[in-house]
């Protein structure tokens, strides 16, 4: 059986887009509760232009994303003297993969001031896009151009304007560190999981913080045979600094959000109230986690535990291409 089978055996299996559909809502919930006045929003259309190398990129602000002038994007990668004839013959080179038709359907055309001062419909593509795109254009500055794209691609949005920002954000962070697609798609639906974990804490009067990072030692002594989150990191090699679920394998990530999917719903049954009855919910949800997790073990005569990790040249290749045409702009 594959993680995939196991992760749909154990009803983990959301699709991708109802994983970022569900940490938009919860993450809109938060911010209705704390309230947004006097935060900074990026307005409507603001244009900006961004430096890359010795080129400028201009980009425009809409429906809560940068839109990049892909153009632009052509001549800094490729010093052609004619980018726009450039970007014509890649863009009919691409139509005839497989594939390209979704790609093109998430480009945009949106008023830029030209050369000539004078605003022309211009071709455009988000970050996800453009990531994409920059996979066909061969250029040694391609890497240098994805290090910047993740630094300028999100910078200033905030939850309130796109409440998918985070999950965004994180995804071309795992790309630029290689890892696999289906790692990441577990990897955005653990954080799914744990963000609707950490809300229903929150509506149930557990406090954030120390409280919190208890519970969640509960739920992981229980999953994984009396292995805490700081043991479960030694088990790695991981520093304190370290996320341990950025350097987990697929089956942990799966057994983790069994755990914490258990305890919502433990939680929800029961109506659990403050620190003590949620902890007794936490042990019931980590232990849903752990029979399974026994129950695997014998079938395979693995250990789900492992000790490996990404640091160093422990990395995994991935395609952005699989994972960003899941989501629709």
């Amino acid at each position: 059986m594959t993680d995939d089978k196991y992760e749909k055996r154990f009803g983990l299996d959301m699709p991708f887009e109802e994983a970022v559909d569900r940490f938009a809502a919860v993450t809109m919930e938060e911010l209705e509760e704390v309230g947004t006045e006097g935060t900074d929003l990026i307005p409507e259309g603001e244009l900006a232009l961004v430096p890359f190398k010795d080129k400028e990129i201009r980009k425009v602000f809409h429906s809560g994303e940068w839109w990049f002038s892909v153009v632009d994007v052509i001549a800094a990668l490729t010093e052609s003297s004619r980018p726009r004839k450039y970007w014509a013959d890649l863009k009919r080179q691409l139509s005839e993969r497989e594939g390209f038709s979704e790609l093109s359907e998430k480009i945009g055309q949106l008023p830029m001031p030209a050369e000539d001062g004078k605003a022309r419909e211009t071709d455009v593509a988000n970050t996800e896009t453009l990531l994409r795109i920059v996979q066909s254009v061969p250029s040694p500055k391609a890497e240098p151009f994805k290090r910047w794209l993740a630094k300028v691609g999100y910078e200033r949005i905030q939850e309130i304007q796109n409440p998918e920002i985070a999950i965004k954000r994180a995804i071309l962070t795992y790309q630029l560190q290689g890892r696999s697609d289906d790692w990441i798609e577990k990897r955005i639906r653990s954080i799914v999981v744990r963000k609707e974990l950490t809300s229903e804490w929150k509506k149930r009067g557990v406090q954030e913080g120390k409280q919190y990072a208890m519970l969640t030692n509960i739920i992981s002594s229980a999953t994984f045979g009396g292995v805490t989150i700081d043991g479960h990191k030694r088990i790695k090699g991981l520093k304190p600094h370290h996320n341990l679920r950025d350097h987990m394998t697929d089956l942990e990530l799966i057994f983790t959000m069994l755990g914490e999917k258990s305890t919502t719903e433990i939680a929800q049954t029961r109506d659990t109230k403050g620190f003590y009855q949620n902890a007794k919910a936490a042990e019931s949800g980590g232990q849903v986690a752990g029979t399974a997790r026994k129950q695997l073990e014998r079938e395979t005569g693995k250990q789900v535990l492992s000790r490996s990790n990404f640091l160093g040249n422990n990395r995994r290749q991935a395609d952005p291409q699989r994972l960003t045409a899941k989501k629709s702009d």
